[in-house]
């Protein structure tokens, strides 16, 4: 059944292009979940920025937009067309053990932001975004070894997509002093390409934009309920209110910098206020497994939730003061000639640091060492924390046998890990 719905969304699409429109849904998970499994569908190819199958989204976004009676704000109808003539490795995003380079190509690539406006009658705009692009069939961005598949990126980042959708229709029943512009990013996995462009050819004028926030992978809030906010700094207004809400049993873990490896960084650039909303890496993030069976629909209503109430908690504010962050340079980041071939935990706040997923073949997995395991000492060096993790890796060379002590299960164990 799920597969008819695909062909009969993707069926309107080819014919209607922005006039396509889908049947309301029966309550606000039921609508996530259509929007999800559409754009993490097999048959959008992965959304890789420049595809038929990014278009296909597009057309789908833009076809939502309407729906909830959102005003076209793009240069063409709902869509902002920008290319791009990349380098053969144009992003890099550091993900602690895991590096990842954004999909290059020596050919120039067109990409597509799908843009939205909700006319509160207001001098100045919110920008909420998330980007709808993925990485295809894999390539350079992806950490899956195995022989090329489509990655759905139904996390990464279709969970953004739907939960901007969902935002978009809440706010527009409520009585806001701002004006909300909803901006579908492409182009973001190859080097925040899609925001880059829109924040230096803004649709509205830059100077009424108040601030901007952005859903960068949403859709796996875990059982502890820790939602990362990222750019609490970028504003004297954000601690305060953040400080003061409570949602859903939700628990933020902040960082003050305004730039990262996403959308919101390019507006920080800009001299705007920035958020970022995040739920957590996780052993599918870009591999093919990042599948839509996997989301946690009532987290993203719970994410949503919480958004609603930071714009409401900062409506009297005006408009926002902006602060520039300290941000941390490559010369701050520790150097290391190893790695463990684990996918960290940003969002545990606890001693030592807890392992979200391990890569099989690496050592770490060599060794025994499993997702859950928190790890604690390596060699004679106590691990209290991700910094003082990045650190020890900076002491061991390849082919050194070293032992890790891991949290377990309230136990500690020890492994003997050799690094490749």
């Amino acid at each position: 059944m799920k597969y008819l719905f695909f062909f009969l969304s993707l069926a309107l699409l080819a014919c209607g292009g922005n006039n396509a429109s889908t049947s309301q849904a029966e309550d606000p998970k039921t609508q996530l979940k259509n929007d999800i499994q559409l754009l993490a569908s097999d048959s959008l190819e992965g959304r890789q920025t420049g595809t038929e199958g990014a278009r296909k989204a597009a057309d789908y976004i833009a076809s939502r937009m309407k729906e909830l009676g959102l005003q076209p704000k793009g240069d063409s109808g709902y869509f902002q067309d920008f290319t791009r003539n990349p380098k053969a490795v144009p992003h890099k995003i550091d993900h602690g053990d895991s590096t990842s380079l954004g999909m290059g190509t020596v050919k120039p690539v067109t990409g597509r932001n799908v843009v939205g406006f909700l006319n509160k009658k207001a001098e100045n705009t919110i920008v909420i975004g998330a980007h709808y692009d993925h990485l295809g069939y894999g390539g350079a961005g992806s950490l899956f070894t195995g022989d090329s598949a489509i990655h759905n990126g139904a996390d990464d980042n279709a969970s953004g997509v739907a939960a901007l959708l969902l935002l978009a229709e809440k706010l527009k029943e409520k009585d806001l002093k701002n004006n909300v512009l909803f901006i579908s990013f492409s182009g973001e996995e190859n080097g925040l390409w899609g925001s880059n462009y829109f924040s230096k050819n803004t649709t509205i004028p830059l100077e009424n934009i108040n601030y901007m926030l952005n859903m960068d992978m949403v859709g796996r809030l875990k059982v502890e309920r820790t939602l990362a906010v990222n750019g609490v700094g970028t504003s004297p207004a954000w601690m305060p209110m953040l400080d003061s809400i409570s949602v859903d049993s939700i628990k933020i873990v902040t960082t003050e910098s305004g730039v990262g490896p996403s959308d919101h960084t390019s507006f920080y650039n800009e001299g705007l206020p920035v958020l970022h909303f995040f739920t957590g890496q996780h052993e599918d993030y870009h591999k093919p497994t990042d599948d839509y069976d996997k989301i946690n629909y009532e987290g993203i209503l719970s994410v949503v939730k919480f958004m609603e109430t930071v714009i409401e908690n900062v409506e009297d504010d005006g408009k926002l003061e902006f602060t520039k962050t300290k941000d941390q340079s490559a010369n701050d980041t520790p150097a290391f000639k190893v790695t463990l071939g684990v996918i960290p935990d940003y969002l545990y706040d606890g001693e030592g640091m807890r392992i979200d997923g391990t890569s099989d073949g690496r050592p770490a997995a060599n060794a025994g060492i499993q997702k859950g395991d928190v790890v604690v000492q390596m060699g004679e060096l106590e691990i209290t924390d991700m910094m003082s993790y990045m650190e020890a890796l900076g002491k061991f060379e390849p082919e050194q046998t070293v032992e890790v002590k891991v949290k377990r299960d309230g136990e500690i164990k020890s492994f003997d890990v050799t690094f490749d």
